[in-house]
C-alpha cells in the first residue's frame, strides 16, 4: 500500500477511535457520590463570595454533610433547611445544585423572595460557580444562557420570584429550590402562594421531584416555619460532649454561660458553653471537634427529646453516619441549627450580640432569627393596671430616686388640657416615675418642667429635655418649643413603619416661629413595646418604675392599650390599638414622648456606674 493512503488510512482509524472514545464517555454511567463527596471532590469556592477560597471541604462545617446527602436518600422528597444566617448553608444548597447539574440532571427551578434578589445570585453566585468548577463549565451552553435561564447539555435551570406567579408557573421540573422562603409574600398575585405553585411545576416527576426549601426563620406563623408541623420528621444536629460523650443540641438559652454583670465586651472573652449532663466548661477549642463528630437525629416534637426508636449514643464520640432518621416515613424532614455549631461564630461573640440587643426587641427579634435560627414568638400583649401599681418604689412623688442622673419630660396634648410626666434615668434604662399630672394649657407647663426636683440627699435636678406632641395644637406647640428651646421639642407620633426609634426632620412652615428648627418623629410602636416589656421587669436595674404615690387613673391609661398582630401586604405587622374605643391613653403617649427624650439626650450611653449618694 502506497505510504499516502497508509497515512490516510491511520487518519480516518483515528478521527473513528476518537469518536467511539466519545459515545462511549456519554454512555458511561454517572459516578456513584453522595452530594458531598461529589462537592469535596469538584467544587471550587471563590473568596468573592465565600468565607475560605479554594476546594470546597465538608469537614470544615461538618453539619452541612447531613443536610446535603439528605438529598440523595430515595426516600426523602422534601427537604427543609431552618437556618442561622452565615452558616453555610447557602453553599449546601449550592452543592445540590452542582450535583443535580452534573449527575442527575432535570429540569430545574430556583425561587427566590424578588425578582432582583434572583439577578443578583445568578450573577454572583450560581454563575461564577459553574464557570469555576470544571465539570459545570463543560456542560453549561453559555452562549443559550441569560441570568434567569441558564442552559446545560442535559438540562435547563430557571431562576424565578416569588412575587410573580407567571415567572412561578411555567415548564415542568424534576427539581424546585425555595430560597429564604420566609420573605416569600403569602400570595403570588391573587393566586396561590409560591410555594404552592412551586408543587405545581413538579406533578410530572411526582416519582422521582425533589424540594428543597431552606431560609433563616422569621415568625412562627410564617408560611416557612409552617412546614415544620408538616414534616414528617424534625432532626436537630446533635454533637458529644468533650468531658462525658454526652450527645445534645447546642442551645444559647441555658447553654451560654458569663459570669454575673459583666457588660457585653467581657462577655466575648469571658463567655463558655456549658455540658447539659456534666457542667463542664466548653470553649472554642473543644467546640470544633464536637461539631466534627455530630450528627443530625431525629426529635419527638411532642417530647422535645430523641424519637422512639433510636439507639443511645452511648458517649460514643465519633457517629456512624451523619444523619440517623427515627423509623417511619421521612418523604418531608425538617432540619433546624443555630450559630453555636458554626466555625464561623464564636461563643463569646454570641454572648456579646445578645447582651448588646437584648432591651431593643427589634433588634432581639433579629439575634434570635439570625443566630439562633428560631422564629420570633408572637406574644400578644395585654397588661392589667396591677402590673404598674406593682412597680412602686419607696420614694414619694416628686423625689428623684438616688441612682438616677438626668431627668426628662414628656407631654400628650389635648384640646381641653394638657398630660405631662417627669421620669427619671439611670444606667442600663433604668427609670422612674418622679411625677405626672394635668394642666390647662402649655404656659401652665412652663413652671413645671422649669422647678427644681430633688433626691433624697438634696442633689438638685432640672428637666433635660422634654418632648411635646405636637400633633393638636400644631401651631401653639411649635411657639411655644421656639420661646422654650433649652428644654422642650415637638414631637409627632408617626404612624408609618419606621425602623428606629425616632427621626429628625426640620419644620419648614413659613412664618412659624419655629421655622427651621427640628421635629421629632416618634415610632411610638417600638417605645410602647420597650415601655411594657421592661414594666413586667421586677423593681431594679434595667426596670420601668412609678413613685409610691401612684394613682389608678394613669396606671389605667398607661395600660390602656394592647399589642396585636395583623397580617399586612402578606406578612404579619406588630400594631398597638386601644383595648377599649373610649380608653384614655395620654399618659402612655406622654411616656412614649418621655422615653424619646431621653433618648435624645443619649440615655442609652450613660454610665453603668452608679453614683455616690
Amino acid at each position: 500500500m502506497p505510504k499516502a493512503q497508509k497515512a490516510s488510512s491511520r487518519k480516518i482509524s483515528l478521527k473513528w477511535s476518537d469518536w467511539l472514545m466519545e459515545a462511549l464517555r456519554g454512555l458511561k454511567p454517572p459516578e456513584s457520590l453522595t452530594v458531598s463527596e461529589w462537592a469535596d471532590k469538584h467544587r471550587i469556592l471563590d473568596s468573592r463570595t465565600s468565607a475560605i477560597d479554594g476546594p470546597f471541604r465538608t469537614w470544615r462545617t461538618e453539619y452541612l454533610r447531613g443536610v446535603m446527602d439528605a438529598f440523595t436518600d430515595p426516600e426523602v422528597e422534601e427537604l427543609w433547611l431552618c437556618k442561622p444566617a452565615q452558616c453555610g448553608g447557602t453553599e449546601a444548597e449550592y452543592n445540590i445544585l452542582g450535583y443535580i447539574i452534573d449527575q442527575d440532571p432535570g429540569p430545574t427551578m430556583i425561587v427566590y423572595p424578588d425578582e432582583k434578589f434572583a439577578k443578583r445570585m445568578s450573577k454572583t453566585r450560581i454563575q461564577p460557580m459553574i464557570q469555576a468548577c470544571p465539570t459545570l463549565r463543560a456542560k453549561y451552553i453559555e452562549s443559550e444562557s441569560e441570568d434567569l435561564e441558564l442552559h446545560f447539555t442535559d438540562m435547563v435551570l430557571i431562576l424565578a420570584w416569588a412575587g410573580s406567579p407567571a415567572a412561578v408557573a411555567g415548564a415542568p421540573c424534576r427539581y424546585v429550590f425555595l430560597d429564604e422562603v420566609g420573605k416569600f409574600p403569602s400570595r403570588a398575585g391573587k393566586e396561590a402562594n409560591s410555594i404552592a405553585l412551586a408543587y405545581d411545576r413538579t406533578k410530572t416527576f411526582e416519582s422521582s421531584r425533589k424540594i428543597i426549601g431552606t431560609s433563616t426563620p422569621v415568625l412562627e406563623s410564617d408560611q416557612f416555619y409552617r412546614r415544620r408541623k408538616m414534616a414528617d420528621q424534625v432532626l436537630r444536629y446533635y454533637v458529644p460532649c468533650p468531658h462525658c460523650g454526652c450527645e445534645q443540641v447546642m442551645k444559647f438559652s441555658g447553654g451560654v454561660k458569663w459570669p454575673h454583670g459583666c457588660d457585653p465586651s467581657e462577655a466575648y472573652d469571658l463567655s463558655y458553653y456549658e455540658c447539659e449532663s456534666c457542667s463542664g466548661k466548653i470553649n472554642e477549642a473543644h467546640k470544633s471537634v464536637m461539631v466534627r463528630n455530630g450528627r443530625w437525629r431525629a426529635i419527638d416534637r411532642d417530647k422535645g427529646g430523641l424519637a422512639a426508636g433510636l439507639a443511645a449514643a452511648g458517649g460514643s464520640s465519633k457517629p456512624v453516619a451523619p444523619f440517623e432518621f427515627a423509623p417511619g416515613c421521612r418523604r418531608a424532614i425538617w432540619l433546624e441549627m443555630s450559630s453555636l455549631i458554626s466555625p464561623f461564630v464564636r461563643i463569646g461573640e454570641m454572648a456579646r450580640a445578645f447582651l448588646r440587643c437584648k432591651d431593643y426587641p427589634e433588634e432581639l427579634q433579629d439575634f434570635i432569627n439570625s443566630a439562633l435560627g428560631e422564629p420570633w414568638r408572637n406574644t400578644v400583649v395585654d397588661l392589667p393596671s396591677d402590673v404598674v401599681m406593682n412597680r412602686q418604689t419607696e420614694y414619694p412623688q416628686g423625689v428623684v430616686p438616688p441612682e438616677a442622673m438626668l431627668l426628662t419630660g414628656g407631654v400628650d396634648v389635648q384640646q381641653d388640657c394638657v398630660y405631662w410626666t417627669v421620669r427619671a434615668w439611670g444606667p442600663l434604662l433604668t427609670s422612674w416615675n418622679v411625677a405626672h399630672g394635668q394642666c390647662l394649657s402649655l404656659w401652665d407647663l412652663e413652671p413645671i418642667m422649669n422647678r427644681t426636683w430633688r433626691k433624697p440627699n438634696g442633689e438638685e435636678f432640672l428637666v433635660s429635655l422634654a418632648a411635646i406632641d405636637s400633633g393638636d395644637q400644631t401651631d401653639d406647640v411649635y411657639d411655644f418649643c421656639a420661646l422654650n428651646p433649652d428644654w422642650a421639642v415637638p414631637v409627632k407620633g408617626n404612624p408609618a413603619t419606621m425602623q428606629t426609634f425616632f427621626k429628625i426632620a426640620i419644620i419648614d412652615k413659613v412664618g412659624s416661629k419655629a421655622q427651621g428648627t427640628r421635629l421629632v418623629h416618634v415610632n411610638g410602636a417600638a417605645y410602647k413595646t420597650m415601655i411594657t416589656t421592661r414594666m413586667q421587669r421586677e423593681n431594679g436595674r434595667g426596670s420601668w418604675m412609678v413613685h409610691a404615690d401612684c394613682d389608678l387613673d394613669y396606671a389605667n391609661q398607661v395600660t390602656a392599650e394592647k399589642q396585636e398582630v395583623l397580617e399586612v401586604n402578606g406578612r404579619e405587622v406588630k400594631t398597638w390599638k386601644k383595648k377599649s374605643s373610649h380608653a384614655a391613653n395620654h399618659y402612655l403617649d406622654a411616656e412614649v414622648y418621655c422615653a424619646c427624650a431621653a433618648d435624645l439626650m443619649q440615655v442609652r450611653y450613660l454610665d453603668t456606674e452608679t453614683p455616690e449618694t
